[in-house]
């Protein structure tokens, strides 16, 4: 068969059922193979906007997404969602096609260096040489992507190779021998993480996306309530250990609540599950934790100790490791007692310390009421996806997720324009599910056009525009630190989105009064097919409270 042929096939043996992208000159033979292959394919309009739909669809199912694009800007469009995979560690096949094997390296048209290009942000990538090489290599692709720190691969298939027939056979075994991800955990530092943590008096379990790309929210859970351990999330790890309860600290990090961040600051021991002391976490790393010793538990073996030196490491799967190591805490027997004190001081934080924000004396919509509102109107119970900003830390700090998966957003690499498309893929893989993006006026137009893709597909994404006529986040960084010197952050009130999103064939509607506010929600959700809220929020209001950039935590303001 043709070798574009073997190309669908594996994609079937690999349980693949939707694909996103969008043909060109160099991947039109990939195209003719999906004509009658069986699987859907989502016509997007902008390559980034498959790559987010790819992403969308594999984070909030645990399964690989596929993302297909043409050579040159094809390829090079697809590098911002390629990146945000690898940040967030998001399992993506990426195939993208290339120029005929002649013309590589004589700046044929459309030619691109995609291995050059994507290497330093891709878990691995491939370019195929010889046609017969593509079925191992993208089964290979496959099994990178979702196995140890799951992340994208590139598949590079020059257009000449992809129409030759090949002799085409299943692959059954792949077998990587300079790849091979330790997922079990060393016994031995897991009965001393489990001793240390019958020991320690001040103890916080601080838990990532890890968690959540492992399946191991139960075994967290589990761990969590072995005692009256105080749990916190990343802004990746939200609904990996359910809100609102009362072990919960609420995230920690940069707009953390200040119970998690004093808690983390006054610990003994910090339990670090599936995270990676990120920078919007530590705040000056020099200042971080002072009073802590560190368990660090991750399934990539270079993110230990990479910022922050772990006193018990252990390098494997956080489902497996998190097992043995509420077995070998529960054999301890510890004296729960010891954390009376510790869990009375957090309880004073929590009281005294709680998320809050002055609401408008009249009908004006305050953010942090809207996102409130959406949760009231959904009940909890929906996917919420969200760009970045102002109102995707809003969202992480006001809407309480009870479960992993249902808070997919854009962590390490911070991409505007990645919610809308990434809702596409959450509502095609969960078509069970009500699924909201929430956005704002300035990340909403970095990708608008796949409304277009959500009327013609049929996908029922709900957009919530928190429209306040900035560029929220940067706005306030220059209010904060910038002496109110606002530079090209003032967006007007353009483009009017009722008539855009009418244009894109989608129902628009705008919402200007709180007093109101979930009953047009819920009346806004009920519409069938596609909707764009346009929400009019307080034009200059602030995330608080915030860790200032190189201070330490127990120096947050507002």
């Amino acid at each position: 068969m043709r070798a574009v042929d073997a190309v669908m096939e594996c994609l079937k043996a690999e349980g693949v059922e939707v694909v996103f992208g969008l043909p060109g000159g160099a991947n039109i033979p990939t195209y003719d193979a999906l004509y009658d292959a069986g699987i859907r394919h989502v016509l997007v309009r902008h390559e980034a906007g498959g790559g987010h739909a790819a992403e969308g669809y594999a984070k909030a199912t645990g399964r690989v997404g596929v993302s297909l694009g043409t050579s040159g800007p094809g390829a090079t469009n697809l590098i911002t969602p390629i990146v945000d995979a690898m940040m967030d560690s998001v399992p993506v096949v990426f195939i993208t096609g290339q120029v005929r094997t002649e013309l590589l390296g004589t700046d044929g048209f459309q030619e691109a260096d995609v291995m050059g290009m994507t290497m330093p942000g891709v878990k691995h990538s491939i370019m195929i040489t010889h046609p017969t090489e593509i079925p191992r290599a993208l089964h290979e692709a496959f099994y990178l992507a979702r196995t140890g720190r799951p992340g994208p691969v590139v598949v590079d298939i020059p257009t000449d190779l992809s129409r030759v027939d090949i002799p085409y056979e299943p692959v059954t075994d792949v077998r990587l021998p300079g790849y091979q991800p330790n997922t079990e955990g060393n016994t031995k530092q897991i009965r001393q993480a489990a001793k240390a943590l019958a020991a320690a008096r001040r103890p916080v379990i601080y838990a990532g996306g890890g968690v959540v790309n492992a399946n191991a929210s139960e075994e967290l859970r589990a761990l969590v309530r072995a005692d009256r351990f105080p749990c916190t999330c990343t802004l990746m790890g939200l609904g990996a250990f359910p809100a609102p309860d009362p072990q919960w600290l609420g995230m920690l990090g940069m707009h953390g609540t200040r119970a998690a961040n004093y808690a983390m600051d006054e610990a003994d021991l910090i339990c670090c599950v599936g995270a990676r002391f990120d920078d919007r976490i530590t705040g000056k790393l020099s200042e971080f934790a002072p009073r802590a010793k560190f368990i660090h538990i991750d399934i990539d073996p270079a993110e230990i100790s990479k910022n922050i030196p772990a006193h018990i490491p252990i390098v494997g799967d956080c489902k497996s490791v998190l097992a043995k190591l509420v077995e070998e805490y529960r054999a301890l027997d510890a004296d729960s007692g010891r954390l009376d004190e510790w869990n009375g001081r957090i309880e004073e934080w929590k009281t005294r310390y709680p998320l809050r924000y002055d609401d408008s004396e009249g009908t004006e919509i305050k953010p942090q009421r809207l996102i409130q509102a959406v949760y009231e109107a959904t009940g909890g119970d929906a996917i919420i996806t969200s760009d970045v900003g102002q109102h995707q830390m809003w969202t992480a700090q006001y809407y309480d997720f009870p479960e992993p998966r249902r808070w997919i957003n854009s962590g390490g690499l911070g991409t505007m324009g990645f919610g809308l498309p990434a809702a596409m893929g959450a509502a095609i893989g969960c078509p069970d599910k009500t699924v909201v993006c929430i956005s704002g006026d300035g990340s909403i137009q970095m990708n608008a056009q796949e409304l277009a893709t959500c009327a013609q597909e049929g996908i029922p994404v709900k957009v919530v525009i928190s429209n306040n006529g900035y560029l929220g986040m940067v706005r306030q960084w220059q209010e904060l630190f910038w002496d109110r010197r606002y530079s090209q952050v003032d967006l007007g009130q353009f483009p009017d989105f009722v008539k855009l999103a009418e244009a894109y064939g989608c129902h628009g509607v705008r919402l200007t009064d709180k007093t109101t506010l979930v009953d047009d929600l819920k009346a806004a959700f009920a519409v069938p097919g596609p909707v764009v809220v346009d929400a009019r929020v307080t034009a200059e209001e602030n995330v608080y409270p915030m860790i200032a950039p190189g201070a330490a935590a127990r120096d947050m303001v507002g």
